[in-house]
């Protein structure tokens, strides 16, 4: 991977909207969303306060975008992508969405799951932060669903989430510092789905 899942694919600064937009997806995807204030997107973005509030009524309002747009591009057109072009069959698909993190995870910029971050950095259960990262997250497990019903699962939903766990959970130890993460999760998954074809899990 020649790019940061957090520069891949990001909006190019063309209009203002889009400068914004752009600068906010650089500084939440490798910082965070506390850690970055309106005044550091409005500084990195080239654009008056005013401005930036004529396009986003709110900084939540920015964050859900910016957490829209990173489903498009990292999970859509960079996870996906990656792993329909390393594998055909459903099973193998399931499989290469590690070797894809793994290649990621050797990264020193690694900046992990930006939903996963901002579901950690968001207490308000009811915001629209946290109910777009929660959806976010459902995308996902949609994606893992297909796989497992394309792939005969008995139980695509209840595969999905137990497949989503080990990707989380890769995603957590690399940062934690495990360079090895996704190929140890892929192990696990690799006993998962012989148990499923087994039919030993429920």
């Amino acid at each position: 991977m020649t790019d940061t899942a957090s520069t891949l694919g990001a909006p190019v600064a063309g209009n203002t909207r889009d400068r914004i937009l752009a600068a906010a997806y650089e500084l939440f995807s490798r910082h965070g969303i506390r850690a970055v204030g309106i005044n550091t997107v409005i500084e990195h973005s080239g654009v008056a306060k005013r401005t930036l509030y004529r396009h986003f009524a709110s900084k939540d309002e920015l964050v859900v975008e910016f957490l829209r747009l990173r489903e498009q591009r990292w999970t859509k057109d960079w996870l996906q992508g990656e792993v329909e072009r390393r594998a055909e069959l459903p099973d193998e698909r399931l499989l290469a969405i590690f070797d894809v993190f793994h290649e990621w995870f050797q990264r020193d910029d690694l900046e992990g799951c930006s939903f996963i971050n901002v579901l950690l950095e968001t207490d308000d259960r009811g915001s629209p932060v946290r109910q777009a990262t929660v959806g976010h997250l459902a995308e996902i497990r949609t994606y893992l669903e297909r796989l497992a019903r394309d792939a005969g699962i008995a139980d695509p939903e209840g595969f999905a989430r137990r497949w989503h766990i080990l990707m989380k959970g890769s995603i957590v130890a690399a940062q934690e510092g495990d360079r090895e993460a996704a190929h140890r999760a892929q192990e696990i998954g690799r006993v998962v789905l012989a148990r499923e074809r087994a039919g030993l899990l429920e």
